[in-house]
């Protein structure tokens, strides 16, 4: 075990008895100073101290001035740092025990050498134990650090968005969010994203920049690379586009020319802006054709597929998604468009989660080139990725830089580097799995209370719900829904005879709430809170009492 001792003058005393105590039973025990009793300042011995226990370069610490109260509070300045002032030995105790504290702090002014030996050897001899309670309070101390550390710069520097952003935060712990494009990053992710990388500009790729000083952005962009292709067995990966719809533009310029024909999901069966709408770049620099779903049963036609391939010989077909509930057939689409000497791409953007955890096909294997954003149901930062086979690797990252951006974003690169590491782990199969569960549970709820799905149900994280029974719009149903605290989208069905202003549909997803530790009760119990808002879409009151169900429901699981 690694232990850091510091004092100021006033604790020197204490200090070199304690340091004598330790020396013949730990073998790593390093003192930072003072070494004599000239006056010192108590803040400079605490942040040699606590930085180190910070930064995990030390397994614990001892601090000691003459009150103690000094230290404590500069230490505790630290993230991760639980600095615990101790005058008795079964406050050491409880230190350890209740509070997993990392750094002792003893008052040199108030205690013998005997008294602070007797603290230390408890302090020593204890440590933490994780019964609930105790790990329940330490884990909200940990959220409570992690929201004042990320703002307390930002408080000093402008009230007005610190207000803002202060507002959202309680916004988002008292709302149920569904929205099925949408997701909580964790702490580490969030605090990569807003890290010292922000400030770097680094043109070009790793190993290979324009601008001197990358070295360590060269790190991040290569374990974000490393790890992505880890993650979906892709053989090149491009981790710099800004958002999923630059992928999607880098991967169209890589392997076409302007009003080359994509075969492409149309919007309004539940396909994405850039993959042929007209006011999107992708409906007014190509020749784009849209498929759909059949009338019958609402899912993908390939025979259809197959006929408007084989009648309009696309260079390229795209399967992907904003809205549709099933799994794709990716070994379908490969057969379509090797029939016509087409090349494959699968925009991946709403599950890559998915894909990630094992619970959906993954489709490098079948398409030449697969973009993706990184977070909805990936969980990481706002952002975009392409993974392509090794032989299209030199044209994505010509047609990434220089063709679309400049420098690339490396805060968010290395948040990316952050989220494909959690993707990695155990744990996100176990997610990705619930996020499934908790689909089919909310929608079989969804059902039985007489709402009818698109395609009759989901196979994946999110579902359309078909509003006709309710003689409601989209809009409607989503403002009300809004105002009782549960966040949707109105969204368009396929053959919908309303505006896309108004639409029939809502659009519901599970990954938020599965990423707040929500399961199939929660869904049962949002599926009552729903339709009770949509059975009574005017009535304030109704409103009202739901949005305080959904309060308790919400603040039962915190939000990352």
């Amino acid at each position: 075990m690694k232990i850091v001792l510091g004092s100021d003058h006033g604790g020197f005393d204490i200090k070199e008895a304690i340091k004598n105590a330790l020396v013949g039973r730990y073998h790593d025990v390093e003192d930072l100073g003072c070494f004599d009793k000239s006056s010192v300042d108590y803040t400079d011995y605490a942040r040699e101290v606590a930085s180190r226990v910070s930064l995990k370069r030390a397994d614990c610490g001892i601090l000691v001035c003459t009150s103690g109260i000094g230290m404590s509070i500069a230490a505790n300045k630290f993230p991760g740092v639980r600095a615990a002032l101790c005058s008795t030995p079964d406050m050491a105790v409880m230190a350890r025990v209740h509070n997993d504290a990392n750094i002792l702090v003893l008052g040199g002014g108030f205690l013998s050498v005997k008294d602070a030996t007797a603290i230390l050897n408890e302090w020593l001899e204890n440590s933490f134990k994780p019964v609930e309670r105790y790990a329940r309070r330490n884990r909200k101390i940990h959220e409570c650090e992690n929201e004042a550390c990320g703002l307390l710069g930002l408080l000093e520097e402008d009230t007005e968005v610190f207000d803002a952003i202060c507002a959202e935060v309680e916004h988002t712990d008292k709302t149920i969010n569904l929205i099925a494009s949408e997701n909580y990053a964790s702490i580490a992710v969030r605090q990569a994203q807003g890290s010292i990388m922000t400030n770097k500009y680094a043109e070009g790729y790793p190993g290979k920049r324009w601008y001197n000083g990358c070295d360590n952005v060269d790190i991040v962009e290569r374990l974000a690379i490393e790890r992505a292709g880890k993650l979906f067995g892709a053989e090149h990966v491009n981790v710099q586009p800004h958002c999923g719809s630059s992928a999607n533009m880098a991967a169209y310029f890589a392997v076409l020319q302007p009003h080359d024909t994509i075969l492409a999901m149309s919007l309004a069966h539940g396909g994405h802006l850039t993959h042929g709408h007209k006011m999107n770049f992708s409906g007014r620099l190509f020749n784009m054709i849209g498929y759909g779903v059949s009338p019958e049963n609402e899912l993908i036609d390939y025979d259809e597929v197959a006929k408007l391939a084989k009648e309009h010989k696309p260079k390229l077909i795209v399967v992907g998604a904003s809205a549709y509930p099933r799994v794709f057939d990716f070994a379908r689409f490969r057969e379509i468009a090797d029939g016509v000497g087409a090349m494959l791409m699968v925009d991946m953007a709403h599950i890559a989660g998915l894909v990630a955890g094992g619970v959906h096909p993954n489709p490098t294997q079948y398409a030449e080139i697969v973009t993706s954003t990184t977070h909805k149901t990936l969980r990481g930062p706002r952002s975009g990725m392409i993974l392509c086979r090794e032989k299209f690797a030199a044209d994505i990252d010509k047609q990434v830089f220089p063709g679309l951006q400049g420098g690339p974003l490396m805060h968010v690169v290395a948040a990316k580097a952050v989220c494909f590491k959690e993707a990695l782990a155990p744990e996100f199969v176990e997610y990705a799995g619930q996020i499934l569960k908790n689909a089919k549970a909310l929608a079989e709820a969804l059902q039985k209370e007489g709402l009818r799905l698109v395609s009759g149900g989901t196979d994946n994280h999110l579902m359309l719900v078909d509003l006709g029974s309710l003689d409601i719009t989209g809009k409607d149903a989503a403002t009300a829904l809004d105002k009782a605290g549960i966040i949707v989208n109105k969204n368009a069905i396929p053959f919908d005879k309303k505006s896309a202003f108004l639409t029939s549909g809502i659009r519901i997803g599970t990954a938020a709430v599965t990423t707040r530790g929500m399961k199939e009760a929660e869904m049962k119990a949002l599926a009552v809170m729903i339709m009770n808002v949509l059975r009574n879409i005017n009535d304030e009151s109704v409103q009202t009492k739901m949005r305080k169900k959904v309060e308790d429901l919400a603040f039962g699981f915190p939000v990352p």
